[in-house]
């Protein structure tokens, strides 16, 4: 089998490396279709995703695949919302460069996508088929991307996630934790709710559905909702932090941070398709970020 992932040195990238490499997530083991996988792992240095010419170049060399997981993405929303153009060449138009590449050789194609395609103006959490209705220049780049998935690849999986974390990479934990270890005080949004997301879940349920036949869009989470002062404060307590989070309104903090992007008040999205299809695995948010601790610790200890 092989395979290609972009954005190799990201956060999932590197989740999707470990899975491969052990051939286990934290969830369990992965499919042994991937024992043998002959694995791409590329990043932004290695092949520009958004020229065509470079990404047509790279699979007559490099494949056919059977599988290519584009994890590369322009993900900083605030930035996005200054330099949309930049931000639609990575998360639009370069998907539909891969998804023809894709097409042409008759790989699966898993494509990562966002719960801020949505709104969030309903309070009930969103499924496959709700209409995307984005806020922010990342959210309508993300959705061009997710459009330009689907048209152009037959075998295309759009899996949409939100609050991602992992070991490695920036990332809401690494950040608190980094601000409870030299801060008394953190002040934390707790108007906006959503699913907090392990990176290592989240390669394993796309590892799964790329082994189906079942393409289409997928909502992919932690299971369970909180707001951003909630996951803050559990942050704070795994890390064994002293950490005060002190709770904010969206507004307050628009207030203090006027450059900052609107983002959705109830982004939480419920995993619908993944149920009906290959099964939902991922875990309650609170449980996966336990791990996560559970884990660093060890990680820890063999190096000292």
């Amino acid at each position: 089998m092989k395979v290609l992932v972009t954005g190799g040195k990201g956060q999932l990238g590197r989740e999707l490396r470990r899975c491969l490499e052990t051939m286990r997530a934290e969830i369990g083991p992965i499919p042994e279709v991937y024992a043998a996988a002959d694995v791409d792992y590329i990043d932004l240095a290695e092949l520009d995703i958004t020229n065509q010419a470079a990404v047509n170049a790279w699979f007559d060399e490099h494949g056919p695949y059977d599988a290519v997981f584009n994890c590369a993405a322009y993900t900083n929303v605030d930035g996005c919302e200054e330099h949309e153009d930049v931000a639609l060449k990575a998360n639009g138009d370069a998907v539909g460069y891969l998804a023809q590449a894709c097409q042409a050789c008759g790989a699966v194609f898993v494509h990562v996508s966002t719960d801020y395609v949505f709104p969030g103006t309903d309070p009930t959490p969103r499924v496959e088929t709700d209409e995307p209705h984005p806020i922010s220049a990342y959210g309508r780049t993300k959705l061009v991307g997710e459009k330009n998935a689907l048209a152009f690849c037959d075998k295309s999986f759009v899996v949409r996630t939100a609050w991602l974390y992992g070991y490695e990479g920036k990332n809401f934990v690494q950040t608190m934790m980094r601000v409870g270890a030299s801060h008394p005080k953190a002040t934390v949004v707790n108007d906006q709710l959503g699913n907090p997301t392990h990176a290592n879940d989240l390669a394993y349920e796309m590892l799964v559905l790329a082994t189906t036949t079942e393409y289409g869009i997928y909502h992919c989470t932690g299971e369970g909702i909180c707001s951003w002062f909630d996951f803050a404060t559990a942050i704070m307590e795994g890390a064994g932090l002293g950490c005060v989070v002190e709770p904010c309104t969206s507004a307050q903090w628009k207030e203090m941070h006027p450059e900052s992007a609107d983002r959705p008040a109830f982004s939480a999205l419920e995993n619908r398709h993944l149920a009906q299809t290959c099964g939902n695995e991922m875990r309650p948010w609170r449980e996966a970020l336990a791990s996560y601790f559970t884990e660093l610790k060890k990680a820890e200890n063999q190096t000292s």
